[in-house]
């Protein structure tokens, strides 16, 4: 399980905490919902936008569609 802390997702790992932020560009391929206030899922502040949480995964806004996270 992730928790976020100041904006940063953050796992426990072996007697410590690592910083989860994926290194790449993994666009979420046939993503038709669209994510926002009332969509029915978490939101998660990150930095200066929102991600979403998504069938148990982060959802990122990137250029017109979602990323994984």
């Amino acid at each position: 399980m992730d928790y976020v802390h100041d904006g940063c997702m953050h796992r426990v790992h072996e007697g410590h905490v690592d910083e989860c932020e994926p290194s790449g560009h993994v666009p979420h391929g046939d993503h038709d919902h669209q994510h926002g206030p009332g969509c029915g899922h978490v939101a998660v502040p990150h930095g200066d936008h929102v991600d979403y949480v998504h069938d148990g995964h982060r959802h990122a806004g990137h250029n017109g569609h979602w990323d994984d996270h």
